[in-house]
């Protein structure tokens, strides 16, 4: 269920929010609506690193996303 919010922001800010929503393919809705799921979200996902954690709402990742077999991919392919 969604709910109405309603919020007293800089005008700057929704002006900038609103070209990186249009330049990212979303609505502010849902880049704000993501943005207070991930600072709610529970410590239990301990094995996501901090620089994906910032990331989190920006890069869409599937829901089977392995971030160590994709880092051991990486370093293979680079090192080998």
């Amino acid at each position: 269920m969604t709910t109405k919010l309603t919020l007293t922001v800089e005008k700057s800010i929704i002006e900038r929010a609103k070209v990186y929503a249009k330049n990212t393919g979303r609505s502010l809705s849902e880049i704000i609506e993501k943005y207070l799921e991930t600072i709610t979200e529970e410590v239990s996902n301990q094995k996501t690193s901090p620089k994906l954690k910032k990331i989190i709402g920006v890069v869409k990742l599937p829901k089977d996303f392995d971030e160590d077999k994709e880092l051991t991919s990486y370093f293979e392919g680079k090192h080998l």
